[in-house]
């Protein structure tokens, strides 16, 4: 069977680091704050979880005392320009239920605890299996959003309780709207610069195999100045202070890449984001799963990149995976190595089932020191290479 295989490199922090409950369930697909993040347009199959969230939920809407919330999926979509989101969403038999909600202030699941955040649409008739958005209206389909440009909307869909149905999700959303002339998908540029005699921090996004421009979806995080979240192929700023910057990269079709890099005040930079076709015996790395050494202790400092993880898998609800461990050390494998190739293995397990990925897609499995990338490492980063989880996708 065809295997796609991820990397995901393990870098271990002092002990005090650590947080063994770290993501126990706060990050679920079916609370609030484990909304799933879309960041671009796509087809998904998601897949409801079949338990009860452990948050307030919408208990302070009293119009949603119908919404069975009982079984719940969370959608995060942040607006990337003025433009109207169309979507559908469907399952093969039963019902589906739809609220959506836009953030007020600064933090859209706290708003919605209290009451506070404002329903833009709302379906909640149990007749029909599907619900969305598009420019003309039928069952359980209704008008449009038209969007703010950064502006946040959590998006709730609910079925049958118990029920782990898959829900098949077709997001569009069109810039400008359905009358506005929409962007060629093979380069799109974003210059943000105020001042073209500065140096620039560039950052393109090429298909790693052809080179051709990528439409993509880029958050940069780090530096106040350029934070923020855009879409494009080519994109270029003004570095008003040396800093770390960390750049998130989604794009349809492709998997996810994440880096981080020294933003420079004084030099022109060019960052190149190369992103490879989600396809049969292909990788992908996630750095920054960290471990308390020589324990499966996972540290709060791996949470974004387990969660990215997790979204990944939400959204193609169709794979399943095994999690293999692996651990550095010198000479045989011993049983103390394999014991914590195991456990690291069967902690990333624990993550994703406790935030919402279906127990049923995965298992683990740990490989000791039996399975280096490098058989004689020199180096600290060839040693980091050789201390790793590998997901791999069947």
């Amino acid at each position: 069977m065809a295997k796609i295989l991820f990397i995901i490199i393990l870098f271990l922090l002092s002990p005090y680091a650590h947080s063994q409950n770290q993501g126990k369930s706060a990050h679920s697909l079916n609370n609030c704050t484990g909304g799933i993040n879309i960041f671009e347009d796509g087809d998904f199959v998601l897949q409801f979880t079949g338990k009860k969230p452990n948050d307030k939920g919408v208990e302070a809407y009293p119009s949603l005392s119908k919404v069975n919330s009982e079984n719940l999926i969370w959608i995060t979509y942040i607006a990337p320009k003025n433009g109207d989101l169309t979507f559908t969403a469907s399952k093969k038999k039963g019902f589906v239920q739809m609220v959506i909600f836009e953030q007020d202030q600064k933090d859209i699941c706290g708003e919605i605890a209290e009451g506070s955040a404002e329903i833009k649409r709302l379906h909640v008739g149990k007749e029909s299996s599907m619900v969305g958005l598009d420019y003309s209206i039928e069952g359980g389909i209704m008008y449009s959003l038209s969007m703010k440009e950064g502006h946040k909307y959590q998006v709730l869909f609910a079925t049958d309780s118990e029920m782990k149905d898959k829900l098949y999700l077709q997001w569009r959303f069109i810039v400008g709207g359905k009358d506005q002339p929409q962007a060629k998908a093979e380069s799109q540029i974003v210059d943000r610069r105020n001042d073209d005699f500065a140096p620039t921090f560039k950052i393109i996004v090429r298909d790693k195999e052809t080179q051709d421009p990528i439409i993509a979806n880029i958050t940069i995080e780090g530096n106040k100045a350029l934070a923020g979240m855009y879409m494009g192929s080519d994109f270029m700023f003004n570095v008003e202070r040396n800093s770390k910057v960390t750049i998130k990269c989604n794009a349809e079709g492709y998997f996810l890449n994440d880096l981080e890099e020294d933003a420079s005040s004084f030099d022109d930079q060019e960052i190149v984001l190369e992103l490879e076709r989600i396809s049969a015996g292909r990788s992908m790395s996630l750095e920054e799963i960290e471990f308390v050494p020589g324990t499966s202790n996972v540290t709060a400092a791996s949470e974004p990149k387990l969660r990215r993880l997790k979204d990944f898998l939400a959204l193609n609800s169709t794979l399943n995976v095994e999690i293999q461990g692996h651990v550095f050390a010198v000479g045989d494998n011993s049983h103390a190595a394999q014991k914590v190739s195991e456990a690291r293995a069967k902690r990333v397990m624990k993550y994703l089932i406790q935030n919402g990925i279906d127990k049923s897609r995965l298992s683990a499995v740990g490989y000791g020191n039996t399975k280096p990338i490098y058989e004689k490492p020199k180096f600290f980063y060839e040693e980091q290479a050789n201390r790793r989880v590998e997901i791999v996708v069947k």
